[in-house]
């Protein structure tokens, strides 16, 4: 193994597989590194009694033309599977009884979830003014346009399935740019909307149409494919005591491989993908204080529990699943269907269903025993789901201490943060979830722009 690379890439998740596949394909010379011992970081998909179930994110959206590529670009090592009817039938938690989450204005006008003064709101809001401060939070913003109980039953429950967060420390601007930029182009959410519904989109965009998916097989398939094609001998897993510095001609990397042996390095370049957290002890040349706004990030715990019955005799599974909106006060963010979105997720006539728990503001319950879960969850099971009995033929639990990374005001330091180090330190670029979004979308479109910006140098 030759000891100098073109870059060396710190992380094997779904950005640093997606940086190395693209410089790894333009030739250069690419060493990743990673702590675990398999790439995919908290992608990981599991087999067990028949059933195929995630341990990290479920689905991912087609919400970036950069991921449908990548798609593209693995076949036919990597096949798509995009959700079916199901996924466009969502419920919210109403009062203790699932209700269908409005589709349109209509229906937005005649569903239980909304008060009659907020349904008159939603019909007044495109013709409100824009905002003006840039760090309003989600929840303010909302109120402003939709009113409360559009915030308690629609927002709520949304923010609660993509960042386990909460709406009043999450600000639209870096947690929801799309939605930001909504109203201050548009002056309107429902006008926006309609305006560009009718925008011409350019042919390669057409690609990104927002559709649920998955990888027959589990999302696995998809990092396994990334890894496969850039070939293991170019991967060091299962490192530690990791430690970068600046030499005169690019970095040196010192870490200890698997085998307990010291090896070093040299890299012309150096993408980091790692979580804010780690960046310290990995980059100890980098002043403190310019370390301190990058690695400011609040990151919200979640337990995710795979549940599985060879029989099911509860409530109907016939949508995508069901979200719990923080006000109805109970102990799951809320379930999702696998088995009804996608193929050979559970043994026939089965049913395999995601849980969530913990999250920005119950971030106590992730701290119960497995066996405080497992009866948490049979509680909510019997009141919410139609259960008389709880006996699961697969239970799984994962318990991810810093799931999600919430984008709150100081994102804003954060992002400025990164933009100063990376001008001071030629040759080093930092990534992840960090920074420009959570979803499996944004980690890709990430990844492949770092590559870009190295390739076109």
């Amino acid at each position: 193994m030759s000891n100098h690379y073109d870059a060396v890439v710190l992380g094997a998740g779904l950005t640093g597989l997606t940086t190395s596949f693209y410089l790894n394909k333009a030739g250069k010379r690419i060493l990743v590194i990673d702590t675990n011992s398999r790439a995919g970081g908290v992608i990981e998909t599991q087999e067990k009694n028949g059933y195929l179930y995630e341990k990290g994110p479920n689905t991912g959206i087609l919400g970036s033309i950069e991921i449908a590529n990548l798609i593209d670009d693995l076949q036919p090592d990597c096949e798509i599977e995009l959700g079916n009817n199901n996924v466009s039938k969502r419920f919210i938690l109403h009062k203790a009884k699932w209700q269908p989450l409005p589709s349109g204005l209509k229906k937005g006008v005649t569903t239980p979830l909304f008060t009659l003064m907020d349904k008159f709101r939603i019909l007044g809001e495109p013709f409100r003014k824009k905002g003006t401060n840039e760090n309003e939070t989600l929840a303010e913003l909302v109120r402003r346009r939709m009113g409360q109980s559009f915030l308690d039953y629609a927002i709520d429950p949304f923010i609660l399935g993509v960042y386990a967060g909460d709406p009043s420390y999450l600000v639209p601007k870096y947690a929801l740019p799309k939605l930001y930029t909504l109203e201050q182009e548009y002056g309107s959410f429902i006008g926006g909307a309609i305006k560009k519904k009718f925008k011409p989109k350019p042919e390669a965009d057409k690609k990104a149409t927002r559709k649920i998916f998955t990888i027959k097989g589990g999302l696995s398939k998809l990092t396994q494919a990334i890894y496969n094609s850039i070939g293991s001998d170019k991967f060091i897993l299962g490192a530690s005591q990791i430690s970068i510095n600046k030499n005169e001609n690019g970095y040196s990397i010192i870490l200890t491989n698997e085998d307990g042996e010291k090896v070093e390095f040299n890299s012309d370049k150096v993408i980091t993908t790692i979580p804010a957290f780690e960046l310290e002890n990995i980059l100890p040349f980098i002043e403190k204080d310019l370390l301190n706004d990058t690695q400011n990030v609040f990151y919200a715990p979640v337990v995710e529990v795979a549940i599985g019955f060879n029989k099911w005799k509860g409530v109907s599974l016939d949508g995508f699943g069901g979200l719990i909106p923080h006000k109805e006060k109970r102990d799951i963010l809320g379930v999702m269907y696998m088995s009804s979105l996608f193929e050979d997720r559970a043994p026939k006539g089965g049913a395999l269903i995601s849980v969530f728990i913990g999250g920005a503001r119950r971030p106590e319950l992730t701290k119960l025993t497995d066996e405080e879960i497992k009866d948490l969850v049979e509680r909510e099971f019997k009141e919410l789901m139609g259960l008389e009995d709880f006996n699961p033929d697969l239970f799984e639990l994962s318990r991810h201490t810093k799931a999600i990374p919430q984008y709150g005001k100081e994102s804003k330091e954060r992002f400025a943060s990164v933009k100063v180090i990376q001008n001071k330190y030629a040759g080093l670029y930092i990534g992840g979830n960090l920074l420009d979004g959570i979803g499996m979308a944004d980690r890709v479109k990430q990844g492949k722009q770092i590559a870009d910006s190295i390739i076109n140098i």
